[in-house]
C-alpha cells in the first residue's frame, strides 16, 4: 500500500506542477458530473466463470454516483482534470440465474455486500480528433471523442446483510472488523488485514459536445483498475469459524460465523462450502466503472478568445 501512495503523492507533485506551469492560453473548465456505478467482482455475475468485465453486470446493483471536477487545458488537444466523486458498490449472489454451470457455486455461496464509495483522481484527456480539425478554437457545436488516464484514491467499507434468528430481523453490518476470511489471524499469515483506502487506475473514454465557447456536455465511461481483492469482502477460502472465538469478542462471534458462510450446504460434508472451500478468486482484484453525463462551464479563457455566447446554431462537425 505504501508504493502506491507514493505513487499517487508523485503523480499529484507532477499535476500540480503541471497546473501551475499552464501558459497563458491556457482556459479552465468548472462543472458536475452524474451517473451509474457499477461493481465488478465476486459476487453475483451471470452464467458460467465470474469475471470482472461487463458480462458480469447485474443490473440492480446499480448505484448512483454524483461529482464535481475542475479541468486545465493547455491546448485544444490535452487536458488535466481533479475528479471528485461520491457514490456506492453493491453485489448480490441472490442476483444469479442458476444454469447448471460455475454460476451455481456463486449462487448457492449466498453472500451479498454494499459499500459507499468517496474518491479522487487526477487524470490526462487526449483529443486525438483535434489534430484533424480547421479551426481547433472554434468550439460551437463541435464533437470531440477522448480518452482519459489516470490515478485516484477511494475509500469503501463493506457490509453485508446480518439476519439475527433470535429477532429474526436484518441488519447490515460491517464485515473489515469480523475477519471473515482469517485476515490478521496468525493461522493465515498471508492475509493480510486490508486497507479501507486504496489507489485505483481510471481509465476511460468519452465523448464532448461544445454547446457554445462556454457550456459543454459529456458523455463518458471509466473502467478503476483496483489493487485490491476486497471491496466485496470475498477473497480467498473459507476458515475454520472455531478461530472466531479465539480472536474476536464474544458478542461478534456469532456475526462473524454467519457472515463468513451464509451458504444452504455449509454443513454437508463434501460440499465444497467448509473449511478451506473457495469462498471467493484471489487471482482477480476487484474492479467498477461509471457512466457519467457531465456538464461543464468554462471558468476562463485563452489565446485571447473572450468571454462571449455565440448566436450561431451548433453544426457537428469533427
Amino acid at each position: 500500500m505504501c508504493k502506491y501512495a507514493l505513487l499517487l503523492t508523485v503523480t499529484l507533485a507532477l499535476s500540480y506542477t503541471s497546473f501551475s506551469q499552464l501558459s497563458a492560453g491556457t482556459y479552465f473548465e468548472g462543472g458536475l458530473t452524474a451517473g451509474p456505478m457499477v461493481f465488478l467482482g465476486d459476487l453475483g455475475g451471470h452464467t458460467g466463470k465470474g469475471t470482472t468485465f461487463i458480462k458480469d453486470y447485474n443490473l440492480p446493483t446499480t448505484r448512483l454516483t454524483v461529482g464535481a471536477f475542475i479541468a486545465a487545458y493547455p491546448a485544444e488537444w490535452l487536458g488535466f482534470r481533479l475528479d471528485l466523486n461520491y457514490g456506492g458498490l453493491a453485489g448480490n449472489d441472490q442476483l444469479i440465474t442458476p444454469k447448471g454451470g460455475d454460476e451455481d457455486t456463486r449462487k448457492n455461496r449466498n453472500l451479498d455486500f454494499r459499500t459507499k464509495i468517496g474518491e479522487a483522481f487526477v487524470a490526462a484527456e487526449f483529443y486525438p480528433t483535434v489534430f484533424f480539425e480547421n479551426e481547433p478554437t472554434d468550439v460551437q457545436g463541435r464533437l470531440r471523442p477522448y480518452a482519459l488516464l489516470g490515478i485516484g484514491v477511494f475509500h469503501f467499507n463493506p457490509q453485508g446483510s446480518y439476519y439475527d434468528s433470535t429477532t429474526h430481523q436484518t441488519s447490515w453490518v460491517d464485515l473489515r472488523p469480523l475477519h471473515t476470511e482469517g485476515e490478521g489471524f496468525a493461522e493465515y499469515p498471508d492475509r493480510k488485514e486490508y486497507s479501507l483506502t486504496q489507489i485505483n487506475i481510471p481509465v476511460g473514454v468519452g465523448i464532448k459536445y461544445y454547446l457554445n465557447e462556454n457550456i459543454n456536455l459529456s458523455f463518458e465511461i471509466i473502467h478503476r483498475k483496483t489493487f485490491t481483492d476486497y471491496i466485496d469482502d470475498v477473497s480467498t477460502s473459507y476458515i475454520d469459524p472455531a478461530l472466531f472465538s479465539k480472536y474476536l469478542p464474544a458478542s461478534e462471534v456469532p456475526v462473524a460465523v454467519e457472515m463468513a458462510n451464509k451458504s444452504p450446504l455449509r454443513n454437508v460434508p463434501g460440499s465444497g462450502y467448509g473449511i478451506n472451500g473457495k469462498r471467493g478468486d484471489p487471482t482477480q482484484n476487484d474492479a467498477y466503472f461509471t457512466a457519467g453525463f457531465k456538464l461543464a462551464i468554462r471558468l476562463g479563457a485563452g489565446n485571447g478568445r473572450e468571454w462571449r455566447n455565440s448566436t450561431r446554431c451548433p453544426i457537428l462537425r469533427f
